[in-house]
């Protein structure tokens, strides 16, 4: 430790030179500061984290377990509401077992965004915006005046309420610090601004030089209450960038191009490092494109380290000049500063020339298929079943442009990607072209900023010209709160079968991910999203086939509408004031609507059983004990490849046909108007009625099986799953899910595995693991299996009356250990084979023993206050005593 002096103030810091010495610059980044991490708050552990992560070295891997306390914790709304019922649920608990549940507190500060409820209701017209608003409080007045309550009854939550935009974007211009500046007894601290966050695509701030990467609301929870992230010393795997960016290229296209490359290598589990001298050509804004795309590309974080673009960005979205000096000067002094010639050491290495970058869509079904752009008559064509790829200017065909959205964090968050939107509109509007009337048209930017940057540079006017209005603050389109389709879509659909798709700017397209109804789509840059929306569909080369008609019949197209580089900078230099984001932070934060929103207080939550919205969950007590165990089980769900968190527990509208739907209109709910399924995440029924309900999804023990149900084998019945898992749970039998590679891909949502446990499912065996997943089945005590390549689900013929013996006796537990399995067949036969725990550390090992992460925290949270009222429990903060004293301010004695 020593002192430094910034701005005649001074800081004590770890001196990261002196305590890593030669080997400091070896080491990539993302290992800097998780020295700097472990040395300052992991206590008597420090010693051996240091030893690990600096023996990382010899070879670029290591199997040593570190504790990683980040400094603060983002959640969104529909990740924090299921967060927040299960410590009401816990401190319910604590209640009625005779303890004080105010014990029950945060120990550092979480921001909570409120973006992922606003649904495109209305668009195209000037009041979209005001109109979604009001429908998104009308809908979700009951979860906000929970999330108000929340932040009464807790230290440390802060609420950024509708308006105020996306998560990742308010946190790149407003929240985060790169530097922050922590007071502990009396004394400034200068520490690295470090965080995780309820969502995947936390890893977009890494765009700027904080380090953070995304969790389940599961693992949140223990953060929440000052238990260390346990990892292993990581895996850092660096990406070369050289070369620059051509002409006409655009973030969008650079980003969409890592995640193909690095999605043909295995990530889980590591993190991702950016290096060489293409790095310095970018922008920050370029780098949070990139660096959004991490869960996209399979890895925990897309890392770019502090530079002189770090500071610029800062610079331009108004932080103080005593912060971006605390910023440089900390950053060379404990080299964390980006060095273009330099090469530290890492696991394995990648090289993209960002020469080779050409204008690209990733489509139509995954985000890692890039394509060029001109392409999608090809990439479109096996989704058609033997019909005719054709449309008119009359009626919407195959292939008709059902959505055409800007939204999502992913690139509205970078003002040049919105601009260069903007300019493409305004050539448009001068040639007199709009999309046909089956095009749904929207603009969601993930900032207030830019109503403010668009309308200054009279942009704004042009994209409203032709369809492109902000119909809202927030996620929208992106994660499925896309609305209604347009009439003239609906009745294709049911009368001629079309096979419409989704254009839109977002980061993800999984079938039915946008719209239950829409099984296509394709991620494009802003501007690519409004010349698809022009032509109306994807049945032509968007690059030299015209996209539309002058009013004088003259062919337009996309060269005579594509800006310049220097025209969106010209536009953006002209648009851009830096007193903007504060002012219009200041001024959405300021909602009346929610001020008056009332909310109940209390140190208890008082439970409504007539509530469709917020429900006591079953799981959020000191549970039932392990699931490990030697048991026979019953295939519940045998699945492919490639199934999302968004197949497992959808986010978006709620079908009216469903058995949710009936769950809720039984009840009183408008059967017309039943929300989306993000918005009931406070609600277990509900969650658990929509499982795997997603079209795409297909339960390999029948090919009768329909989605989101099985075969219950002591009837012979097909059944809904939560139906079936009630009988088996009845009969005391228990069940495992079979699944193929990249189980769990996609969002970050705990509720993929609380519905997987609320179904008594004891195990998943799958091929591979995406990462949040496979942590947050643990959170919930049921043990992840990785099968071997000859054990892929299409290989083992699982069928209904089969069953699956597991041998995971709980002694026998530890990272990676083998664990044996049996199949015994309906016709008498059995074969045994060997599954590899994934499990990662010993801290996994321990919630799988004690039956999940909600009993953890409540044992431990009872030990440490029964043992000592005065001082926390070392073993239940797991920092050491230098965190102690950072954080005891903010618990509540």
């Amino acid at each position: 430790m020593t002192t430094i002096t910034i701005t005649d103030r001074n800081y004590r810091i770890v001196d990261l030179p002196a305590a890593a010495g030669g080997d400091l610059e070896r080491l990539p980044h993302i290992l800097r500061i998780m020295l700097e991490n472990v040395l300052r708050t992991a206590g008597d552990d420090a010693p051996r984290a240091k030893a690990a992560i600096l023996g990382w070295l010899d070879n670029g891997r290591s199997e040593e377990e570190i504790p990683f306390l980040p400094g603060r914790v983002l959640m969104h709304d529909t990740t924090c509401g299921p967060a927040l019922v299960d410590i009401a649920g816990m401190r319910t608990s604590l209640a009625e077992a005779g303890y004080d549940p105010s014990w029950l507190n945060p120990v550092l500060p979480v921001d909570v965004s409120t973006d992922h409820s606003i649904a495109v209701d209305v668009f195209g017209s000037s009041n979209a915006l005001q109109s979604n608003m009001d429908r998104e409080f009308g809908r979700n007045a009951e979860r906000y005046r929970f999330m108000k309550w929340a932040t009464r009854a807790l230290t440390g939550i802060r609420v950024h309420p509708p308006g105020t935009g996306i998560m990742h974007t308010l946190n790149l211009e407003r929240l985060a610090t790169v530097v922050t500046v922590s007071e502990r007894e009396g004394v400034s601290w200068a520490v690295p601004d470090t965080m995780i966050g309820t969502d995947s695509h936390t890893p977009m701030i890494n765009g700027i030089g904080v380090l953070g990467w995304g969790v389940g609301g599961l693992e949140a929870e223990s953060v929440f209450f000052g238990m260390p992230v346990m990892i292993r010393v990581p895996d850092v795997v660096g990406v070369r960038l050289t070369g620059r960016l051509r002409q006409g290229m655009l973030a969008t296209d650079l980003a969409l191009t890592v995640t193909e490359r690095l999605r043909r290598i295995d990530l889980a589990d590591r993190f991702v490092e950016f290096y060489g001298e293409g790095v310095s050509t970018l922008s920050a804004g370029d780098r949070a494109v990139i660096a959004n795309m991490a869960p996209e590309f399979g890895a925990n974080s897309g890392f770019f380290p502090i530079d002189a673009q770090t500071l610029r960005y800062l610079r331009e979205t108004g932080r103080p000049a005593d912060q971006l000096r605390l910023v440089e000067e900390y950053a060379k002094r404990q080299g964390l500063w980006f060095d273009p010639k330099a090469t530290p050491c890492f696991t394995d290495t990648i090289e993209i020339n960002l020469d080779e970058v050409e204008v690209s869509l990733a489509g139509p079904r995954r985000p890692q298929d890039r394509i060029p752009a001109g392409t999608t008559v090809d990439a479109f064509a096996p989704l058609l079943m033997g019909r005719p790829a054709t449309t008119s200017s009359e009626q919407p065909g195959n292939g008709a442009v059902a959505i055409a959205a800007i939204t999502s964090c992913t690139n509205t968050s970078d003002p040049r990607l919105v601009v260069a939107a903007g300019l493409l509109a305004r050539k448009a509007r001068s040639f007199g072209l709009t999309p046909p009337a089956w095009v749904k048209t929207s603009l969601a930017p993930g900032s207030p900023t830019a109503e403010r940057y668009l309308r200054r540079s009279g942009l704004l006017e042009d994209l409203e010209a032709i369809g492109f209005g902000i119909v809202g603050y927030g996620c929208t389109t992106c994660i499925g709160n896309s609305g209604p389709l347009p009439q003239v879509i609906d009745q294709a659909i049911a009368e001629r079968g079309i096979v419409p798709v989704a254009v839109l700017s977002g980061n993800r397209n999984f079938p039915g991910r946008v719209h239950p109804q829409l099984e296509a789509g394709f991620l494009a840059s802003p501007p690519l999203v409004v010349a698809f929306a022009l032509a109306g569909d994807i049945n032509r080369n968007i690059l030299t086939d015209p996209i539309g008609r002058s009013p004088s019949g003259e062919d337009i197209r996309l060269a005579d509408l594509w800006p310049t580089g220097d025209a969106i900078d010209a536009a953006l230099a002209m648009a851009m004031a830096v007193a903007d984001y504060q002012t219009s932070y200041e001024q959405a934060e300021a909602s009346e609507t929610w001020k008056v929103l009332d909310a109940p207080a209390g140190d208890l939550f008082p439970w409504d059983p007539n509530s469709t919205y917020i429900r006591r969950p079953p799981f959020a007590g000191l549970g039932k004990g392990t699931l490990l165990g030697t048991y026979s089980a019953h295939p519940l769900l045998v699945l492919g490849d490639d199934i999302t968190t968004d197949h497992i527990s959808p986010a978006g509208l709620i079908p009216r046909q469903s058995e949710a739907a009936g769950y809720l209109v039984e009840r009183g709910e408008n059967p017309r108007d039943l929300n989306v399924f993000a918005s009931r995440r406070g609600n277990w029924e509900v969650m658990v009625r929509g499982l795997f309900t997603n079209n795409s999804v297909r339960n390999l023990l029948d090919s009768q099986i329909a989605p989101g149900s099985t075969i219950h084998v002591g009837s012979g019945d097909h059944l809904p799953l939560w139906r079936a898992a009630e009988r088996y749970a009845n009969e005391g039998a228990s069940v495992v899910v079979v699944a193929g590679e990249r189980y769990g891909m996609g969002s970050s949502r705990d509720w993929a595995a609380k519905g997987i446990a609320l179904l008594g499912v004891r195990a998943v065996l799958a091929s591979s693991f995406e990462r949040i997943h496979r942590s947050n089945l643990i959170g919930m005590g049921i043990l992840p299996l990785r099968l071997s390549s000859e054990q892929h689900p299409h290989n083992l013929h699982l069928k209904p009356r089969d069953q699956i013996a597991i041998d995971a006796e709980p002694d026998r537990i530890s990272p990676r250990c083998p664990v044996s399995f049996t199949i015994h067949r309906a016709s008498g036969e059995s074969q045994t084979f060997i599954a590899t725990a994934a499990i990662e550390t010993g801290l996994e090992v321990e919630l799988l023993r004690g039956g999940g992460i909600i009993p953890h925290i409540l044992r431990r949270v009872t030990k440490a206050e029964v043992t000592s009222r005065e001082t926390p429990d070392p073993e239940f903060t797991g920092t050491g005593e230098s965190h102690r004293r950072e954080t005891s301010p903010n618990v509540r004695r």
